[in-house]
């Protein structure tokens, strides 16, 4: 999995051990670093908007069945939209940090 994972990293079975070595850091391998927890923070994105999608949807289904009024489905679209403001925030926030301790030398 490590090998598959594709950051250049070759693991060595030693006996019950296995010894990851790091080689150091150079400017173009935290620049690939930083790209890779930009693609993963952007899958992060994309699934909390997907959830987000799939709850606006289950709202609209309650209001066309008239399980719910249209104050409260609009009331649930409203917080459904903050949450998922929220917990992008929350990622662009990590990637943020993430980011600049990769780039500190």
């Amino acid at each position: 999995a490590i090998r598959e994972a594709n950051l250049a990293l070759n693991p060595q079975a030693e006996g019950q051990v296995i010894r990851v070595p790091l080689p150091p850091l150079t400017q173009e391998r935290r620049n690939e670093l930083a790209k890779a927890a930009a693609r993963y923070a952007e899958q992060a994105r994309v699934a909390i908007r997907n959830v987000r999608r799939d709850g606006m949807e289950q709202v609209k289904g309650w209001d066309k069945k008239h399980e719910l009024s249209e104050d409260d489905a609009k009331r649930n679209e409203d917080e459904i939209q903050k949450l998922t403001d929220q917990y992008v925030k929350q990622v662009d926030a990590a990637l943020a940090e993430k980011e600049k301790d990769i780039r500190t030398v």
